[in-house]
This record gives C-alpha cells, sequence and structure tokens, in this order.
C-alpha cells in the first residue's frame, strides 16, 4: 500500500478529481509548490503562474479545500473496499510503482495492483491484438508468449478477449509470468468469461488498473489502459489487428514511448491483418517470425536478465566477413581502423561490410563507423 498519509493521499484525490485537472497538470503545480498541502493552500495568483492553469482552474483548487473532509471520508471508504478486494494502492511516489511505467510522458499517479510485481517484471514484453483473431492469430499469439515465457519473459496484455486471452493463457500455462492491465475497477472483471482468467494472473502475475473500484469498462478507459500496457513493457508485439484496432493505438503509444514495436505479417485480403502489414509497410514496426528474433532485437535491453543467454544471429559468414567481425563489438569502429586489424583494404571491407549489414549482424554510423548488432 502507498507510502502517502490520509491526508496527503486525500489532497491527491481532491486535486484529479477536479474537472481539467490531470496527472500532467498535477506533476506541473507539484514543481512549483513541491508538496500537496502547499498546493491546495496556494493563492490565486501563484496558480494562475503554473503552466495549464487557467484563472477558472485556479478558482476550482482554491475551493477544493471546502471539499477536504468529505473527500477524506471518501478515501477511507475506498481504503475498506480495496482492503476486501485484496487490492493496493501505489502512487507514483513508491517504489513498488513500475519503473518502466514512470519513465513515460505521462505515468498514472495512481494505480491499483492485485498480485505481486517482482523485479524480473523490469523485463516485460506486451502481445496485444484484436478480439476477433484468425486461428493463425491465436496460434501464433500463444506461440509467442510460450516461448517468451520459456525465457522468464514477463507478457503484458488487456486481458480482452482473442489475443490478448491467449496470449495470458499461454504464458501462465508455460509457468511464466504475466500482467493484465484492465480498463476497469479491480472489482469489474471484464469481459465476464475472464474471471478465472483474472484469478489465475493475480495467482501468478499481477492485474493492474488506473481506475477506481467499481469503474464500468466505458469506451473512454481503453486508450488509457493501452499506455499502460505500451508503458509497462521493454517492447510491444502486435499479432492481428485491423488499421483502426486499439492494438495500433496500443503501437503508437509504445513508439512516442521509445519502445520497440514488432509485428507478425498476415495474408493479404484478411481483415485482422491490415494493421500488422501496414505497421511493416511504414516501418513502424520490425517484422518477427519468432520470439527469438524479438530476444535478439532487444539484446542490451534483456541482458541484466538473461545474461549471456539471449540468441545470436545465425546466419553462415564467409572469411573476410568472419575477420571484420571478429575485430567489431558494440562500440563503434572507425573504417580506416578495420582495415588496419583485419588486413584487408578500405575498399574491400566496405563491401563485406554491406553484405553483414544485410545480414543484420553489423550497423553503420555516421562518420563511416560501424559496430555489431
Amino acid at each position: 500500500m502507498t507510502k502517502l498519509n490520509i491526508e496527503d493521499l486525500t489532497r491527491l484525490n481532491l486535486l484529479l478529481s477536479i474537472e481539467g485537472i490531470g496527472p500532467g497538470k498535477t506533476r506541473n503545480l507539484l514543481s512549483k509548490f513541491h508538496t500537496l498541502e502547499n498546493t491546495l493552500s496556494a493563492d490565486f495568483n501563484s496558480l494562475q503562474e503554473v503552466d495549464g492553469i487557467s484563472s477558472n482552474l485556479a478558482k476550482r483548487i482554491r475551493s477544493g479545500i471546502s471539499r477536504f473532509a468529505e473527500a477524506k471520508s471518501d478515501v477511507n471508504k475506498e481504503l475498506e473496499v480495496l482492503a476486501k478486494l485484496n487490492t493496493s494502492l501505489i502512487t507514483i511516489w513508491d517504489k513498488e510503482y513500475p519503473a518502466l511505467l514512470k519513465k513515460i510522458y505521462d505515468p498514472p499517479l495512481i494505480i491499483y495492483i492485485k498480485g505481486e510485481l517482482v523485479e524480473s517484471d523490469n523485463f516485460s514484453i506486451a502481445i496485444v491484438g484484436t478480439r476477433l483473431p484468425t486461428n493463425y492469430g491465436k496460434i501464433q499469439a500463444e506461440k509467442f508468449a510460450s516461448e517468451l515465457a520459456a525465457q522468464n519473459i514477463t507478457i503484458v496484455s488487456g486481458m480482452a478477449r482473442g489475443i490478448d486471452s491467449a496470449a495470458h493463457t499461454a504464458a501462465l500455462k508455460n509457468g511464466g509470468r504475466t500482467i493484465a492491465v484492465i480498463g476497469s475497477g479491480m472489482d469489474v472483471i471484464y469481459p465476464p468469461e475472464n474471471k478465472k482468467l483474472f484469478d489465475e494472473i493475480v495467482e501468478n502475475g499481477v492485474v493492474i488498473s488506473e481506475f477506481k473500484p467499481g469503474t464500468k469498462p466505458d469506451a473512454q478507459n481503453f486508450p488509457r489502459r493501452n499506455r499502460i500496457i505500451s508503458g509497462l513493457s521493454l517492447g510491444c508485439i502486435v499479432i492481428e489487428t485491423g488499421t483502426n484496432g486499439g492494438a495500433m493505438q496500443t503501437a503508437s503509444l509504445a513508439l512516442d514511448q521509445d519502445r520497440e514495436v514488432f509485428a507478425i505479417p498476415g495474408n493479404l485480403g484478411i481483415r485482422q491483418a491490415e494493421g500488422t502489414n501496414l505497421l511493416i509497410q511504414k516501418g513502424e514496426a520490425k517484422l518477427v517470425n519468432s520470439a527469438e528474433d524479438v530476444l535478439i532485437e532487444l539484446d542490451l535491453k534483456l541482458k541484466p536478465l538473461l545474461g549471456e543467454n539471449i540468441p545470436k544471429h545465425q546466419a553462415e559468414l564467409n572469411l573476410f566477413e568472419e575477420k571484420i567481425v571478429n575485430v567489431l563489438s558494440c562500440e563503434p569502429v572507425q573504417i580506416d581502423n578495420i582495415s588496419l586489424l583485419t588486413g584487408l583494404s578500405t575498399s574491400d571491407c566496405l563491401v563485406h561490410l554491406l553484405s553483414l549489414e544485410f545480414k543484420g549482424l553489423v550497423k553503420q554510423l555516421p562518420g563511416k563507423m560501424f559496430a555489431i548488432i
């Protein structure tokens, strides 16, 4: 449970309950006033000096303190409900708050957690897709989730019908952990047929929500839910989705959060493949055929978890390519130094480096610098 005392938790809830005040404006207020108490007791003119706080918002904040007693009563009632639900309330200032989620542009200030977060959850990968997958899509979701779970990767998804449910279930069947991010209160399970899955996830992972108990799964909740799915993950795999599907939004949010996006190619003419194929075509997602492709792409980010067990590129090299690979590392090396170290001419090095780039083993950087991927 949060380290915030009841008074500060009440002040935070008061701020967030004011129409027009969300996590972003709350952070702006705290950057100026430093504490929640100072924020709610600030004078009208000082409030207006904060970025995004209009005169109307300043008036609402000033009047907020008059509702403190009522708000404190509501917070106490909510804490009682959460205790009955065996659910923790965590704020962004608590050490239990997920480190990856804290780094996104607009992390929720309060999240509700049922289950237990562990250190390995910092190395999670999201799998998302349509609620109406083809058999191919479902098989791929199960395959990727199973293979990643076998590598101790936590699978994140939204517990929706279709791809989400297939990914959660496959991770659990293979003894892995999974995180479900839901778009409703912790006491409103949606879809209702996922009640058993919900309970299994709590036992072997975590269910997370940004929404207070009693919140229904309204349509406007899911975009907010999706930013948490991508925010909790090092990368996001899109299995099947239409061009306007929620998974496309999750992919876009992942890109905005500087997370990797992967997509499974699908058959032309199949509606469920239109979104994934478009992501690949636009260069917004890397085409992947297996979990191994994902692990290789996330090599450096996953090393703390997997160490040297991350799969390496398997490619046949000729004698000259082997010479070049042997003198390269993750640190960039200039072309003249590569030539000196290998005994090959600069022009020969460039020819073979181009071949190694095509094989996905080497990347070129500005200044004729090269490094191993």
